[in-house]
């Protein structure tokens, strides 16, 4: 082989290995720029692993409400109702009172135009609700996250109705109308929750936003803890008692006989 052959070799495996080098280097700052600005994968190929993982824990356990209704949840947006209608009607074969399925399939209703079967499903749930506040709350809370706002207050207000002084019934009313702009209703509700129970952060801190002055709840004097000076006891570190051998202040030492 002659010696021009030969450097050509070379040249070309200089010039491959730079290439790789490159390649390698791009492949290196676009992880890099992926990891530290976060990759977002598109909606799509989210819904199908989504759908996927579903399907593959009704494939272990098919007695899964929680599945059933996500899954239902999925094909309603694709606008597959038929298929959402059996994961939603399976899901509460399985539990009969998931309120999150029972939402879903009102708005499901809704959302095929079917309104007035919506409304005649709606009206079952909430009755089927009515013996319990935290149940009215729990299917009011369902609505919501589905966006059937003409059902959500309707929910909330018949736990209040059981409970009129519970300050989860109030606070949910409250934060209702937070969601709605009706600031003197929120105000009004979250007072009454506020009342109830002033342990609630949230309430507190959302009163404030709305220019209500809220005070800390003082813990009872029979609970506060004591002073070492009120109670008698000795301060920390010491024991109430002077050392042997040294006198205790404002008082002579002790003189034994001789």
């Amino acid at each position: 082989m002659r010696a021009s052959q030969v450097e050509n070799l070379k040249f070309r495996g200089i010039a491959g290995g730079c290439s790789f080098l490159k390649g390698l280097a791009l492949v290196f700052a676009v992880l890099l720029l992926c990891t530290s600005i976060g990759c977002k994968s598109p909606d799509k190929s989210l819904s199908k692993v989504t759908k996927a993982d579903l399907l593959y824990q009704l494939d272990r356990k098919f007695e899964n409400p929680d599945a059933h209704c996500k899954l239902g949840e999925l094909y309603c947006d694709e606008g597959q109702y038929a298929k959402a209608e059996y994961h939603f009607d399976t899901a509460l074969a399985f539990d009969p009172v998931h309120r999150p399925t029972q939402a879903a399939m009102v708005n499901m209703f809704a959302k095929r135009g079917d309104k007035a079967k919506a409304q005649l499903y709606a009206d079952m749930y909430i009755k089927q609700a009515a013996g319990s506040v935290s149940q009215s709350l729990q299917l009011g809370q369902a609505f919501q996250s589905q966006g059937c706002d003409e059902y959500v207050l309707a929910c909330y207000q018949q736990a209040l109705a059981l409970s009129p002084d519970s300050a989860e019934a109030n606070k949910h009313i409250g934060f209702y109308y937070v969601g709605k702009a009706d600031k003197a209703r929120a105000q009004e509700y979250l007072t009454r929750s506020f009342q109830a129970n002033p342990n609630q952060p949230d309430v507190g801190l959302e009163l404030g936003r709305l220019g209500v002055v809220v005070e800390t709840p003082q813990m009872p004097e029979n609970m506060r803890p004591k002073s070492a000076e009120s109670s008698g006891q000795p301060a920390a570190g010491g024991s109430g008692k002077a050392a042997p051998g040294k006198p205790q202040e404002g008082k002579p030492p002790n003189k034994s006989g001789g």
